[in-house]
């Protein structure tokens, strides 16, 4: 019995090491296959790095404002009489906006004028008995400064019916109307906001170690935010004589030309400062970098050595440093260098090693000053 038990444990334990011979024989095949196998070629389109001539720029941040720029109120209390302007339209200087009732100071004007009359009258009488030695001097010195108060009267009461009449103070966009027919406004109530929109300024700061760069009539770009289409070009107009001491930067004022209006008061905008002196960098499509906090890289094709002791055509993955960007392209100032084949799509499927298989039939944008059809 003791025998026959022992006979059964050797062949089940024969029987185990032969499935598990197997097994592992298989499993050493499959390793050895995973290996040896080489993925397919990822389509790429690629692009020769070349040195070209680079415009330097400073780069800030900036905020557009009106070169004339107010909130038309009323200047005397009163009531709605007329509002000849809607809202958002351009006006000329000068034209009217708003009228407020005026009858009572018409009414005192018709009695002021009455007693100027009245008093003009009294003072050629006056004039008269003094030439003929009538009335004496003091008399015709008091009609004479009763004459001169009924004018000034006149005077001050046409002032007080000009001030109800309320006109642009220059020319320029409205916005939105504030007040209605029919409502009483107090001195100093808002009407209408009146924006100056050509010429426009931008405000920006510029840190002190880059100020020796920064001059007086040197030209800048403005890009607004969230806009497509050609830069906004203008000169630095004013430098501010104090550095802020928070911030350690300078407030910079540049003018521009806005004829089309595209630039509004209150608008967040990216300022680039041109700088004389240019220099020569490798140049490259945005779209070849492969950004990641770690550090920007791109990828460039050359010959790799596969497993097997052949070639192919793959990619190496080399980090660089980037300069400013220009349109489509970005400066890179160190890790390519000019003559190298990078590739400038489809950089985020890739690894380092990898194969690839190159399509220039379409390639990605690459203009220093691209015009978008639809902008």
């Amino acid at each position: 019995m003791a025998k026959r038990m022992i006979l059964m444990l050797l062949a089940m334990a024969l029987f185990l090491s032969a499935i598990g011979l197997v097994k592992y024989r298989q499993i050493q095949a499959a390793t050895s296959q995973s290996a040896s196998y080489q993925p397919p070629p990822e389509a790429v389109t690629t692009i020769v790095a070349k040195q070209e001539p680079w415009e330097q720029t400073l780069g800030s941040i900036g905020t557009v404002s009106a070169i004339n720029g107010v909130t038309v109120t009323a200047d005397l209390p009163g009531v709605v009489e007329q509002i000849s302007f809607e809202s958002g339209r351009s006006i000329r200087q000068g034209e009217v906006l708003v009228k407020l009732d005026t009858r009572q100071e018409e009414a005192q004007l018709t009695a002021a004028e009455a007693q100027r009359d009245l008093d003009d009258l009294n003072l050629a009488r006056s004039r008269g008995l003094l030439d003929q030695g009538i009335t004496s001097q003091a008399d015709y010195d008091q009609a004479v400064a009763e004459a001169k108060q009924a004018a000034a009267r006149v005077g001050e009461i046409r002032a007080t019916i000009q001030r109800k009449v309320i006109k642009a103070p220059f020319t320029g966009i409205l916005g939105i109307r504030l007040v209605n027919l029919g409502q009483y406004l107090q001195g100093g109530d808002p009407i209408v906001p009146l924006q100056s929109l050509d010429p426009i300024h931008v405000d920006f700061g510029m840190p002190q170690e880059n100020l020796g760069h920064v001059a007086v009539s040197q030209s800048i770009r403005v890009f607004p935010e969230g806009e497509a289409g050609a830069a906004a070009e203008g000169k630095i107009s004013a430098i501010d004589s104090l550095v802020d001491s928070a911030t350690r930067n300078v407030h910079v004022q540049a003018t521009l030309a806005n004829g089309e209006g595209r630039l509004h008061p209150g608008m967040f905008v990216k300022v680039n400062v041109i700088l004389p002196a240019q220099e020569s960098v490798v140049t490259l499509p945005s779209s070849a970098v492969r950004y990641a906090p770690y550090g920007n890289s791109v990828f460039i094709v050359e010959d790799v050595k596969g497993p097997k002791g052949g070639t192919y055509r793959g990619v190496r993955q080399q980090f660089v440093k980037l300069g400013s960007e220009r349109g489509d392209q970005i400066a890179v100032l160190t890790g390519v260098k000019a003559g190298e084949e990078v590739v400038t799509s489809g950089v985020f499927k890739l690894r380092n090693g990898a194969a690839v298989l190159v399509n220039n039939e379409i390639q990605p944008g690459n203009n220093p000053s691209p015009k978008p059809e639809d902008s």
